[in-house]
């Protein structure tokens, strides 16, 4: 559970790193050379909580403190719907990772791969190929499932939109 976080203590933990003595008391317990570190400045960087003493008595650095102190101050993701977490799984730099799946998420890329096409144009079969090339290799597939979903149309070697959402 992490615990909340104010501004005192960043301030806090920034103003050790800051000072000269408690930066190089930190660096020297982040390398293990605690010898010639004084207890004033160790009870500091406690303080802080970028050190700790072992049951044994010998002093460590504490680096899950920054890690602690990013995670409480951290932005909570936003919560996606179901279409862009389909998108965020299967499209990995503007490309489909497979082809295979339920049919419920399958509509939901076919959709957005509709957008490229232009309602009220039509294009010859070549040119639908370039353009679902660019989403998948098997662009052969993808012709037939846009095809097969009513999201485009087709009459010979030429196609048209026919379905999917339109950008306003």
């Amino acid at each position: 559970m992490l615990q909340q976080v104010n501004d005192e203590e960043i301030r806090r933990v920034l103003g050790l790193l800051y000072q000269d003595e408690t930066a190089r008391a930190y660096a020297r317990l982040v390398l293990g050379m605690t010898d010639g570190l004084s207890p004033k400045t160790l009870h500091k960087l406690a303080a802080g909580g970028l050190a700790a003493r072992d049951e044994d008595g010998t002093w460590r650095a504490t680096p899950e403190r920054f890690r602690d102190l990013l995670r409480a101050t951290a932005e909570p993701a936003p919560e996606l719907s179901f279409e862009e977490r389909v998108l965020r799984t299967f499209l990995v730099d503007g490309r489909l990772t497979t082809t295979t799946m339920r049919r419920d998420k399958r509509l939901v890329l076919l959709r957005y791969i509709s957008r490229v096409f232009e309602p009220g144009v039509r294009y010859p079969e070549k040119d639908v190929n370039v353009a679902l090339r660019a989403f998948h290799d098997d662009y052969a597939a993808l012709r037939r499932y846009l095809v097969d979903e009513d999201l485009l149309s087709r009459e010979g070697n030429v196609y048209w939109r026919s379905g999917g959402p339109v950008d306003v």
